[in-house]
């Protein structure tokens, strides 16, 4: 399905136009919440093992839920988060990596919002996307009509507020960005709450998505919450006690459901994005990895559901292999929600496994494979492919999970035939994806849905700078923009090496910057002397004096694909870095 995104105005109208029974389940079609944790391990919590980390709701949540107990993301944040929305691996949805401009997701693969959306539901995100920061990738072009959420891959990453450091920060409420008062989770629970009690007061379904920051870096929280723990590492203390302020609004949300009594029929999701981080060093669950590994501790993750009026809980467990690309599928037939025409994915719907009609789905195989930080273009069998209790790592190590969980003892000489099965498989699927790998999607210009557009080098192309930090340290790095120009004409394009609203020069350093919790270092001056600018086939200079703020240049483009790059140069003429921020306005 071709998806044209469209301004808020007529999503909502569309919205309205939809109706609140589209089909014969309606009456019993349950609201969707699903509350995705970032940088949770499998062994950060105490159902899951845990003796240290204290998580009464999530352990409470466990015990109500079907438990999902061999389920897979990916080793890294946008990969998931794109496998979740569409239902198709990261490779194939063209959003596979936190960075590198290698974030943005297909515009023609339906999202989980749009086909609740579509289904006559109403849709909300609070919290982190990361699947494009600008048009017509933001969450607001992609089917939700209520988002309140921050760009990139964490608050205080480059492209987010200056100084937003999860206190009393500055968050995008769909195009706008506004002031929130409280801690960064606080408010995401808050936001997604009020939101809910509007759709109850309403008598209206409503899919909420809650992807949180936390526990991801940097590790801030109220010290009231890394007190518990301070008998283990600074860093670890904090990292905890992030998750006992999430633990504490998870808490919270139920005990809300329970009020309006929307526990009934309410599908509740807890999960978490990838493998574990600033945990892993105290408990893995006996897994072996971490975060951006191959290995099942990288990319196994907690997955509890529950749905007390459809018979989905109990604390029963599901020993099955699963993956987050399943969870579409299986909203569309546990929901009764219209499956988008000509759709597909590369999941399957658990509805038998969670209605306890099967044990297992028909043997197959998944693969987790991603675009790396360091390499973003991705290699052939730099994957892992996983088949029941068998994984295969880069082709060369061979695990037996069930006899193995620790994944310590390489079995690939024993057993060619599974290996020989599971890389016909690969090879296959490889096929089908490599030929794109080497492209790129643009970000829009020029369009009324979002003029003037802000470029960070979060979308420079296989160049990593997604990091606030990286742009105080003035990190030499450069990369290109893809863009497509949506209407031919004359552009205004600035250059900065700080953000709008920032009233630094071109050559000077930020001070540092101390925050409720935690600060940011000072940053590093620059001696910019000229800026440059290659916009297809344009190319410009202008020099700088050390009270500029910005360079401005003004150009003529035809509509269409076309690339920008930009330097900063000191006076012998020497490349310092690209320009961290550029902004592009259509002049009419």
């Amino acid at each position: 399905m071709q998806n044209v995104p469209i301004s808020r105005r007529k999503l909502m109208s569309a919205a309205a136009a939809l109706p609140l029974i589209p089909n014969a389940n309606a009456a019993t079609q349950p609201n969707v919440i699903i509350v995705l944790a970032d940088d949770q391990g499998y062994g950060d919590m105490s159902c899951h093992g845990n003796k240290v980390l204290k998580t009464p709701a999530m352990d409470k949540l466990h015990g109500e839920s079907v438990r999902f107990t061999d389920f897979h993301a990916a080793p890294m944040c946008t990969p998931m988060r794109s496998q979740l929305m569409t239902g198709r691996n990261c490779l194939s949805n063209r959003a596979m990596n936190v960075s590198s401009g290698r974030t943005l997701l297909r515009r023609d693969f339906p999202t989980m919002a749009e086909v609740f959306r579509d289904s006559g539901y109403r849709t909300g995100i609070f919290g982190k996307w990361h699947l494009g920061d600008n048009y017509p990738y933001r969450p607001h072009d992609r089917g939700f009509e209520e988002a309140v959420w921050f760009p990139s891959s964490h608050v205080g990453s480059a492209p987010d507020a200056w100084n937003n450091d999860y206190f009393n920060d500055r968050y995008r409420h769909n195009e706008k960005l506004e002031q929130y008062s409280g801690y960064c989770t606080d408010v995401f629970f808050g936001e997604a709450k009020k939101w809910i009690r509007q759709r109850a007061a309403a008598g209206e379904r409503f899919f909420a998505y809650i992807p949180l920051n936390a526990p991801h870096g940097p590790l801030f929280v109220e010290p009231k919450y890394a007190e518990p723990y301070k008998q283990m590492p600074p860093n670890v203390a904090r990292f905890y006690g992030m998750l006992a302020n999430l633990d504490q609004n998870l808490g919270a949300l139920d005990a809300m459901l329970g009020e309006l009594k929307l526990r009934e029929n309410t599908v509740l999701i807890y999960m978490s994005d990838n493998g574990g981080t600033a945990g892993v060093s105290q408990y893995n669950a006996g897994l072996r990895g971490n975060k951006t590994t191959l290995y099942d501790g990288g990319h196994r993750a907690p997955c509890f559901a529950r749905w007390p009026g459809g018979g989905i809980g109990g604390g029963r467990e599901i020993a099955d292999l699963t993956q987050a690309q399943d969870l579409l599928p299986t909203f569309i037939e546990l929901c009764g929600l219209k499956k988008p025409k000509n759709a597909s994915f590369d999941g399957a719907s658990l509805v038998p496994l969670l209605k306890g009609a099967a044990k297992e789905l028909p043997e197959r195989t998944l693969i987790v494979q991603f675009s790396r930080m360091n390499a973003p273009m991705p290699q052939k069998n730099d994957a892992t492919l996983m088949r029941r209790k068998w994984r295969l790592v880069q082709s060369k190590e061979l695990y037996d999970v069930a006899a193995d969980p620790a994944q310590a003892k390489n079995v690939i000489d024993s057993h060619p035939d599974i290996v020989k099965r599971m890389q016909a498989d690969y090879d296959k699927w490889w096929k089908t994806v490599e030929p794109h790998l080497g492209s790129f999607l643009p970000v829009h210009i020029g369009s009324d849905q979002e003029n003037p557009t802000a470029l960070s080098p979060c979308e420079w192309a296989d160049s990593f700078l997604d990091q606030g930090g990286q742009i105080r340290r003035a990190e030499k790095r450069n990369g290109i923009w893809h863009l497509h120009a949506e209407r031919a004409g004359n552009y205004e394009i600035t250059l900065r090496r700080w953000q709008r609203g920032i009233d630094l020069t071109m050559t000077e350093a930020t001070p540092p910057h101390k925050g409720e919790v935690g600060e940011y270092a000072a940053g590093v001056a620059l001696p910019v002397a000229e800026a440059r600018m290659n916009l297809g086939t344009q190319d410009s200079k202008k020099a700088v004096s050390a009270t500029d703020r910005e360079t401005v240049f003004r150009v003529k483009l035809p509509k269409g694909p076309t690339t920008l790059q930009t330097w900063f140069l000191d006076k012998d003429g020497n490349e310092l870095c690209g320009a961290y921020y550029v902004y592009v306005e259509f002049k009419p």
